[in-house]
């Protein structure tokens, strides 16, 4: 059987993630002892975020996907105990499969949402309630991640790509059914509700009025569960360091004044991915402002969203749920690494023949892989 270009193109684009993920699966359910379908919620998760990757290369989004598989925060996931409500899976499956029908049939992917949104929303409270699945709030965060990059990449392009394309209904219709469901999952999600309003508003796309109401009634609902799960009038005032001894797991004011919670934020940064992911992720986060602005500007939106939250938040889960602000890292460090490569081959480009080239931006690579290498290396104890 003869592929045509299309085809091709589909295997270049998603095989690196498939790769990626099918490594983050076999380690998780060997190594780390995870029940199987705990391990493959884990591993499209991975699949996400080497997606979101993809334009820095094949071998660079598969490096910076298993870098944020073999984090410690991520890794924390892994190992025995009950897997994911078997409930959750059902919702997600007779949303999606929903969904698709209704795309497949009818041609409207509005339908499809709102459909999807009900089915999940019916059966998730019916039978289970407010969950607070700390993996389907991985899953969600980590392919809306990917949907928003890709949404503000296809709008806004640098003047040397492909002019810019409207955002369709398809894109429209994820990142609202992601954000949806991870906020009825959990109200952490809202925490996303600015970077997805700026993604959108970037998008230059005319969105109907009943869109950006389903929006702000997703932020409400989110708020509402905020107030409700994250926030306790009486311990609003007490200090950092009470709150932190005790690990209260509600929203502290005094941590944004101290000085502390800042360092410990950076140094919880520098505990996943080591003091050179901090560095590359500074250097990363300035080209990619500079490179493509737009898209700088809202990951920035994103990661300062959940840095505040990880401020102002004292409970024992605070690394899982800054696990969105860790995939952004990945992002930026990633990116610095593929803006060096793309530097040293113009700097080689007149004294190194073609091939020599490519060795280059191989060995670039080569010394990124020693970063997931090392984590991996931690977790066998070695």
């Amino acid at each position: 059987m003869t592929l045509n270009d299309y085809q091709r193109d589909l295997i270049r684009q998603f095989l690196p993630a498939a790769l990626s993920g099918l490594i983050t699966w076999l380690i998780i359910l060997t190594i780390g002892a995870t029940p199987l379908s705990r391990s493959i919620g884990l591993a499209l998760v991975i699949v996400g975020v080497t997606l979101a990757l993809r334009r820095f290369g094949a071998l660079l989004s598969v490096i910076g996907g298993l870098a944020l598989a073999f984090s410690p925060a991520f890794w924390s996931q892994t190992s025995g105990g009950t897997s994911t409500p078997a409930t959750i899976v059902i919702a997600l499956i007779v949303a999606t499969t929903g969904g698709a029908l209704v795309v497949a049939l009818s041609k409207r992917p509005y339908i499809a949402l709102m459909f999807a949104l009900i089915a999940f929303g019916v059966i998730f409270f019916s039978q289970i309630g407010q969950a607070r699945s700390l993996r389907l709030n991985l899953l969600t965060n980590a392919w809306l991640i990917y949907l928003l990059i890709n949404a503000v990449l296809l709008t806004n392009p640098r003047p040397d790509e492909p002019p810019p394309a409207r955002l369709n209904a398809q894109y429209r219709a994820g990142i609202l059914l992601l954000l949806a469901i991870g906020v009825i999952n959990d109200p952490v999600a809202v925490v996303f509700v600015p970077t997805v309003a700026l993604g959108l508003a970037f998008s230059k796309t005319r969105l109907r009025w009943w869109y950006w109401g389903l929006l702000w009634g997703i932020a409400a609902l989110g708020i509402y569960g905020m107030a409700t799960e994250y926030f306790r009038a009486d311990l609003w005032g007490v200090s950092a360091i009470q709150a932190e001894a005790q690990m209260l797991p509600y929203l502290i004011a005094d941590g944004w004044n101290d000085p502390h919670r800042w360092v410990g934020l950076f140094n919880l940064i520098v505990t996943q991915f080591t003091v050179f992911g901090l560095i590359l992720g500074i250097i990363g986060m300035a080209r990619l402002y500079r490179w493509y602005p737009v898209l700088g500007s809202v990951m920035l939106t994103a990661y300062a969203s959940f840095f505040v939250f990880g401020l102002l938040y004292f409970g024992r889960d605070r690394a899982i749920l800054l696990l969105p602000l860790l995939i952004i890292q990945v992002i930026w460090m990633t990116y610095a690494v593929y803006v060096f490569g793309q530097w040293l081959e113009k700097t080689l480009a007149a004294r190194a023949t073609p091939i020599g080239r490519i060795w280059i931006k191989r060995a670039v690579s080569t010394l990124y892989l020693l970063l997931p290498l090392f984590l991996l290396l931690q977790h066998l104890g070695i």
